[in-house]
């Protein structure tokens, strides 16, 4: 399938690593530009050399700043003209229980996690002009990258637990405002991947090895996931192949979730 994304131009935040990566991945592999925004200058830097300087750009920036937001749609439109949508991600919490968690944690991690992520959505979609020749009448997409804990608690992450089902009716929020201007919103909801943050959290449960198998066991494909798996749904929902797809909250977690 042609997603249709050759010369669209996608904004993608934490996207120096991990799933935010991979998804920049996808996107260039299938033909967009990609603007990288990240904390970490050296990442930053080897995430842009890997997909290519003719194909994307890097801004260091922390969500948490309030002016972050509005710099990074900025470098987008400088370089490329154009928007037309993001990827929409921020580092995970940090880790803890209600009662372990102080109040500045949770200042800091509502500042990034949550009003960093609405601050890129409110910038991106003011930014977002439309293409005449894209007969899907839409003009961008945003796709929120959240978390499993959206539907069921994740026990140790509480901030996570807190803030994220608020991102998700967010995401619910945002499809009815911005759909009548033409502009998608979902969310992501990633289960357990091969990534460097997830093989962190597992050490702190005992041997990595032995924690990753008890956690597999519990996933009905019998495996974490690859990121680019998840770069591909990214991709996908990002694009005009899934031009009437809005308001939705997409799991991505072979099949882990019980919820509905």
């Amino acid at each position: 399938m042609d997603l249709g994304l050759a010369q669209r131009v996608f904004v993608v935040t934490g996207g120096s690593r991990g799933l935010g990566l991979a998804s920049a991945r996808t996107l260039v592999e299938e033909g967009a530009h990609v603007v990288v925004a990240a904390r970490d200058q050296v990442a930053l830097d080897e995430a842009i050399d890997g997909l290519g300087s003719s194909n994307a750009v890097g801004l260091a920036a922390d969500l948490a700043d309030p002016g972050a937001a509005e710099r990074v749609i900025a470098a987008a439109l400088a370089r490329y003209e154009r928007l037309d949508g993001a990827l929409i991600s921020v580092g995970g919490p940090a880790a803890g229980t209600p009662m372990t968690t102080d109040d500045e944690t949770w200042r800091l991690a509502f500042e990034s996690v949550f009003l960093g992520q609405l601050r890129v959505a409110r910038a991106a979609a003011n930014a977002m002009t439309g293409d005449p020749a894209d007969l899907s009448g839409t003009r961008g997409s945003l796709a929120f990258v959240l978390s499993s804990s959206s539907r069921e608690l994740l026990p140790g992450l509480t901030t996570s637990n807190g803030l994220r089902p608020g991102l998700a009716m967010i995401v619910k929020d945002l499809a009815d405002e911005l759909g009548p201007r033409g502009i998608r919103v979902n969310g992501l909801l990633p289960g357990s991947f091969a990534t460097d943050r997830r093989f962190a959290i597992d050490a702190r449960y005992g041997a990595p090895d032995v924690v990753r198998r008890r956690n597999e066991a519990t996933i009905p494909l019998g495996r974490y996931g690859e990121p680019e798996e998840f770069g591909r749904t990214a991709a996908f929902l990002l694009s005009p192949a899934s031009s009437f797809v809005s308001g939705a909250l997409v799991p991505v977690d072979g099949g882990a979730s019980r919820s509905l």
